[in-house]
């Protein structure tokens, strides 16, 4: 079993450490928000929350440049956040307001921007890796550098057509980075009972595509890796796997008890591998900043997640005739 790879944690400034830092407290916090308007009965319908995973869009996004795309699953609002979506615009879309980015009827799973080339969390299962490959074949088509990201979870591997989309893909030397995001459950299933290969960036050889095993706890890691990727899509290579092993600390969604694994084992992951921790760590310790100083960001934070849930609670519902505006061509 390869060993996923860490960071080499060189020639890293502070003002990196300080980036990555604030915006992965920046979804922790949101996605804490948002699970307590989901307990008040102010978010209807599915909700999954994307705590513990945080490191993963922080890092890709670091090293994505502007025009580069990225389409994912139902475990969607660290994505948008992480690309510059508005707090106040998500979590309006969560409490299903006009302020919304999809105008209150996407709701959780399904809201998107053009603006920041977000095309869309995705609610069936897979769905949007075949997307993230329509993406990358614009993109060739068009002549530009540009890359997409497609995002998908250890138990979206298992299924057929990201298969399809690997031949494609391949076949055509798409620039697409598929980014598994291994957490390690697929709803309730271990990956261990639900895959025949443990390592499922391996997935990828039988087409001729490469690809890497990363810490998805280590921010430092994931961007490093990302830029690996991204370079290799860029020169016309084709696409690359990025199997990030990374850990979600709630369940499935709001409605998951999460029997299926032991409270001594989530909170072992939460000591010794919480992606914020490890860089709150490495700006105390490289003495970049001061407690009060990381303090002071928190507040920060929680105010701007705090002025997001009063809009999302205060802005209207949608009129009645929005039922029937982008409905049809």
């Amino acid at each position: 079993m390869a060993a996923a790879k860490k960071s080499s944690k060189s020639n890293v400034s502070a003002e990196e450490l300080m980036s990555h830092y604030r915006e992965m407290l920046m979804i922790r916090r949101f996605e804490e928000k948002a699970g307590q308007l989901y307990g008040m009965g102010l978010i209807g319908g599915f909700c999954h929350l994307y705590i513990g995973q945080e490191a993963v869009v922080v890092g890709l996004e670091y090293a994505a440049k502007e025009g580069d795309q990225r389409v994912t699953s139902y475990r969607d609002h660290g994505h948008m956040l992480a690309c510059g979506m508005d707090p106040k615009g998500v979590m309006a879309e969560l409490t299903g307001r006009e302020g919304g980015y999809s105008k209150g009827k996407g709701g959780s799973m399904h809201m998107f921007s053009a603006e920041k080339r977000f095309y869309g969390g995705h609610g069936i299962v897979a769905a949007q890796v075949p997307i993230g490959a329509g993406l990358a074949f614009a993109n060739k088509y068009k002549g530009t550098d540009d890359v997409s990201f497609a995002y998908f979870g250890d138990g979206a591997a298992n299924q057929g057509q990201v298969y399809e989309t690997f031949n494609m893909a391949s076949l055509w030397k798409l620039p697409c980075i598929f980014v598994i995001e291994n957490n390690q459950y697929a709803m309730g299933t271990s990956l261990q009972r639900g895959s025949s290969t443990p390592e499922l960036y391996t997935r990828g050889e039988a087409f001729g595509i490469p690809g890497e095993a990363v810490d998805g706890m280590d921010v430092l890691a994931v961007k490093e890796a990302g830029e690996r990727a991204l370079a290799h899509c860029r020169s016309g290579e084709g696409p690359y796997i990025l199997e990030m092993k990374t850990y979600r600390y709630r369940g499935h969604s709001m409605s998951d008890p999460a029997k299926y694994r032991t409270r001594e084992e989530v909170q072992k992951i939460k000591s010794e591998k919480d992606p914020i921790d490890h860089v709150r760590d490495l700006l105390v310790t490289g003495k970049h900043a001061s407690e009060d100083e990381l303090k002071a960001i928190d507040k920060e934070v929680k105010k701007i997640v705090s002025e997001a849930a009063d809009f999302a609670t205060e802005s209207p519902e949608p009129a009645l005739e929005e039922l029937y505006t982008d409905i049809y061509a």
